[in-house]
């Protein structure tokens, strides 16, 4: 078997990273599981309370996450359909190159990755996306959201603190190897 983790071609992946494809694969199912959900047993705009702060509220957000520029005249639905499947590919080519031993980074990217395609499924098959949940807490309602701009979210926080905790981490590692 060839050793793969020394080839560092474009097109060469290390094959460790399949796991980190199967966690977008995952957020992908997730939020297209409960979109359905909410879709089939939902009232449109209809809130259902689950916690004092918490409701389902089945929403048709034509924006980007918790509908922002839901109300920017129909462009949006281009743009963040292209922004997605460009974002996408990237990912996928970014995920399949990481080192086995980064953990936070590549898990970061799945997320993202996984949030991403959730909704750009959403947007090419609906032209919308579905969003169901209703954060609030008393007068203060936060933009309904889904499962996949949930996997963004977290995704986008572990990547900051890859980035301004764990990144220079790796760099003194690196420069005190090099010593």
């Amino acid at each position: 078997m060839p050793n793969t983790q020394s080839k560092k071609g474009l097109f060469q992946f290390y094959p460790h990273n399949l796991l980190w494809l199967g966690l977008s694969v995952l957020a992908i199912v997730l939020d297209q599981w409960t979109k359905w959900i909410a879709s089939t047993h939902l009232n449109y705009a209809d809130p259902v309370p689950i916690l004092p702060f918490l409701n389902w509220t089945l929403l048709h957000n034509y924006g980007a996450a918790f509908s922002f520029l839901s109300d920017a005249g129909g462009w949006q639905r281009y743009f963040f359909t292209s922004l997605a499947g460009f974002v996408s590919i990237i990912f996928i080519f970014w995920l399949m190159k990481m080192p086995k031993k980064m953990i936070i980074l590549p898990m970061a990217i799945a997320l993202i990755l996984g949030g991403a395609i959730g909704n750009l499924i959403d947007r090419v098959s609906l032209g919308y996306v579905v969003d169901f949940i209703h954060v609030y807490y008393q007068d203060s309602h936060f933009p309904a959201f889904n499962i996949a701009d949930s996997a963004i979210t977290l995704g986008t926080i572990l990547l900051l603190i890859d980035t301004f905790f764990l990144e220079k981490k790796r760099i003194q590692n690196a420069e005190t190897r090099n010593v």
